[in-house]
């Protein structure tokens, strides 16, 4: 017999060979799923990539995107599934408490000894996906949680060389997509996939490195459009609108050609970052070394910016999940904040029918799992809409986590034909959800202050009707201000009203708690009121 090969003994091509060979298995532990078999397992290890600038150098919000897909653990409803969840630290077990209080129909503490938490104990910005590598005695623990590798898959946020690694080393399949396929997920990747399968995208030019490259891509991009006013560039890496930057060139209009290409630089040089913590010169070695686009801003009488979730199955199986509005914000209106659910039915069709033909396309590239589209999507004088693909994000994103904690909690399904989610008995459902509930205010609570809110407020999810407030991102509370909801209702305006009545009852609670307190008025020396007990009055309660 062989030695046991190491994965440090592989190079790159190797890895990818030997997880190619793993993914052939995905079909049939999927299959198994839903037989309600005594050793089904999942591991789930929400590692946010670094490079992604989501986690700004702190360890608090990096365990608040990793406990973000808690709602996961609503999977425990199935009797004899076993979870082992990875996170960088230890996750408050009244958080763990509050998730599976919300399971229907199952036993909290049935479905607690089928949970198996695991921390790594490392705060650090990297991903969790590198700590784990890092520490082969904790990959061999997490193994020896598994109890059959058969019945066994890997559930990542997003699907990077190191959680390749992962499922080589735990020897699973990852319901995820190969990460050469990440190019497609790119800036770059995406406009050039929009091409070739025809979908409409705003005009633009890709693959530039370097501000040079940009400037000569506007003067083209001029020459072509001359009532163009604003651009975006966006880096080819960036997350929820932290890599764009809107270039404003109302001041290059009307200039000689001889004139033109400074004044676009200067214009370049200028741009507003969507990130506040950006810096030109680190955006522009950014764009340099990891490439970017430059495309036109769309601009209409009524814009707005839908997203539409899809899946492909281990069969090959595409399927249209869902639509949602995005609730966007940040300095100019391109970052994201939330969303709605369903998207708005005068154009959830409209986008639907692109996004799958851009699914179809994913799918036959191999990508497997979940992703999304975004759109813009823009009325003119006539009320005509026009949509416009934008983005592909091929991980789970924004919209994830409060559609299937929906989809989880009332067992519905989403009709494409209709734009409406309906559950089992046929009420329509919607929800509002956030990831950045935030103010400086909301650091004067704790998470049983929040908990607290949750019970005497009224805040919490209702079972018989099926509506309420679910609360993630929980671990962000204290330190940053910052907590996430899905807010689910009958009715869109009924979702809104939850969606706001919790947003006012936090704050206020928050005001409530960071109001100081009068100070004690001061006392003589005889005040009994300042001593403490005598040592007789102790003895005597002995």
């Amino acid at each position: 017999m062989s030695e046991p090969t190491l994965l440090a003994e592989l190079d790159d091509d190797a890895r990818f060979r030997r997880f190619a060979e793993l993914q052939l298995r995905m079909p049939s532990v999927w299959d198994a799923m839903g037989h309600d078999l005594d050793d089904e397992s999942v591991v789930v290890v929400p590692s946010v990539p670094s490079s992604t600038r989501l986690l700004p150098g702190s360890g608090t919000l990096a365990q608040a995107y990793e406990e973000r897909f808690l709602f996961l653990l609503l999977l425990l409803r199935q009797p004899r599934m076993r979870m082992i969840y990875v996170t960088s630290t230890r996750i408050d077990p009244s958080i763990v408490e509050y998730y599976l209080a919300l399971l229907p129909g199952v036993i909290p503490s049935h479905a607690r000894r089928r949970l198996f938490l695991v921390s790594v104990g490392d705060l650090s910005s990297r991903a969790l996906s590198e700590k784990i590598l890092d520490r082969p005695k904790l990959l061999a623990e997490i193994a020896a949680l598994i109890p059959n590798r058969a019945h066994c898959h890997l559930i990542p946020y997003s699907t990077t060389r190191h959680e390749r690694d992962l499922a080589l080393s735990l020897g699973i399949p990852m319901y995820g997509s190969d990460p050469r396929l990440a190019r497609l997920g790119t800036k770059t990747g995406c406009r050039r996939l929009f091409a070739e399968v025809g979908v409409p995208h705003p005009v633009g030019m890709e693959d530039l490195h370097g501000i040079d490259e940009v400037v000569t891509a506007i003067e083209e991009l001029m020459e072509r459009r001359p009532n163009l006013r604003q651009v975006i560039v966006k880096l080819n890496e960036g997350v929820s609108g932290s890599g764009n930057a809107l270039v404003e060139l109302d001041r290059v209009a009307g200039l000689p050609a001889s004139e033109r290409r400074a004044a676009i630089e200067a214009c370049v040089r200028e741009m507003r970052m969507e990130d506040p913590a950006a810096v030109f010169d680190a955006y522009a070695a950014r764009l340099a070394s990891d490439g970017g686009i430059v495309e036109e801003r769309i601009v209409g009488e009524e814009i707005v910016s839908p997203s539409v979730q899809l899946r492909v199955l281990p069969d090959g199986t595409v399927e249209l999940l869902s639509t949602h509005d995005q609730l966007l914000g940040g300095a100019s209106g391109q970052s994201y904040l939330g969303c709605v659910f369903p998207a708005d039915p005068a154009y959830a069709e409209l986008i639907s029918g692109p996004a799958m033909t851009i699914g179809e396309r994913l799918a036959a590239e191999g990508v497997l799992g979940r992703f999304a589209v975004d759109f813009v999507v823009v009325r003119d004088a006539a009320g005509d809409w026009s949509a416009y693909a934008i983005e592909l994000n091929l991980r789970k994103g924004g919209t994830t986590h409060p559609f299937l904690t929906l989809q989880f909690l009332t067992d519905g399904r989403y009709d494409a034909g209709t734009g409406r989610f309906l559950t089992p008995g046929g009420v329509e459902k919607h929800l509002v959800a956030t990831d950045h509930l935030e103010s400086p205010k909301l650091r004067a609570l704790s998470i049983g202050d929040l908990f607290d809110a949750v019970a005497l407020q009224g805040l919490h999810y209702d079972h018989a009707r099926q509506t309420g407030i679910v609360f993630h991102m929980i671990t962000s509370l204290t330190e940053h201000g910052r907590v996430g909801m899905t807010a689910v209702g009958d009715t869109p305006e009924q979702a809104m009203e939850l969606y706001e009545n919790a947003r006012r009852v936090l704050l206020d609670d928050a005001r409530a708690a960071g109001t100081p307190a009068p100070l004690p008025e001061p006392a003589g020396p005889n005040d009994r009121s300042l001593r403490g007990p005598r040592r007789a009055d102790l003895h005597r309660g002995l």
